[in-house]
């Protein structure tokens, strides 16, 4: 089963970096946070990756160019008319596609330019810019169960901030700490969807979220993996800083490839 990732967005709300770089391309614990999604899978053994390209895509495609030179020793002769050799190859099992799916093309759109390169099989599709501890055997395993088209991974965000309690005169009686009961149930990407879903999608300005999902939803051929541990999405300076640190302190629970 191939591995779709969604890698061509601007990357607005972090452009401390995005104007340089490709989102999913902004490093924590020394590499893209791409990489860290693509060892996610490889961990499970899912080895080939269709990675959606389209903001400043050459960036990427340079990395997976120069990866033996970025993850290996290398001696360059230049006494041999530049000759280089390459020591400890580290390179990963992977057969990796990158496609040019369109600088404004939303995200329905860049599924539906790469159907060609997932054929008529079922596929996993996820986000460029989240990292998870998703058990992805088990969501397979759910996803061959049910049937239906797609399989969308859902977890519990909780709330933001701290919660009043209030009764009903509108005085407030106490104060609370946040938990998972007062959030809402987001999507947090990992789905697994069967080639059924491409029949959804008009074109580039379809956004995968809205109206395919949507009718995907309404004939009943949706259905939710709940992920009980952790989750969390890069969308900030902030939220890089925190990845960052679980990754030094030794808490980053996606990192299952460490263990």
């Amino acid at each position: 089963m191939k591995v779709v990732i969604l890698a061509g967005g601007l990357g607005t709300r972090i452009s401390e970096e995005s104007h340089l770089k490709p989102k999913p391309m902004i490093e924590i614990g020394g590499k893209p946070i791409l990489y860290h999604i693509m060892k996610e899978y490889s961990y499970y053994g899912y080895n080939e990756f269709i990675i959606c390209c389209g903001y400043r895509q050459q960036v990427i495609k340079e990395w997976f160019a120069n990866y033996y030179l970025h993850n290996s020793d290398v001696t360059f002769d230049f006494t041999r008319g530049n000759h280089m050799a390459v020591h400890n190859n580290a390179a990963e099992p992977w057969k990796v596609t990158l496609v040019d799916t369109g600088l404004h093309t939303m995200t329905g759109g860049r599924i539906k330019r790469i159907q060609s390169y997932v054929g008529s099989e079922p596929f996993m599709l996820t986000y460029g810019d989240g990292v998870a501890d998703v058990n992805i055997e088990e969501l397979v395993k759910f996803h061959r169960s049910h049937g239906k088209t797609v399989t969308m991974t859902a977890v519990n965000v909780g709330q933001q901030f701290g919660v009043l309690e209030i009764d009903q005169n509108g005085r407030i009686i106490g104060f609370r700490e946040k938990s998972k009961s007062d959030g809402g149930i987001i999507n947090a990407g990992y789905m697994v969807m069967n080639p059924e879903v491409f029949d959804y999608i008009e074109g580039d300005s379809a956004v995968l979220e809205r109206e395919p999902i949507e009718r995907i939803a309404a004939n009943g051929q949706l259905m939710a993996y709940m992920h009980q541990g952790f989750w969390k999405c890069m969308d900030t300076q902030r939220d890089r800083q925190q990845l960052e640190e679980m990754i030094v302190s030794g808490n980053a629970s996606w990192m299952a490839w460490e263990r």
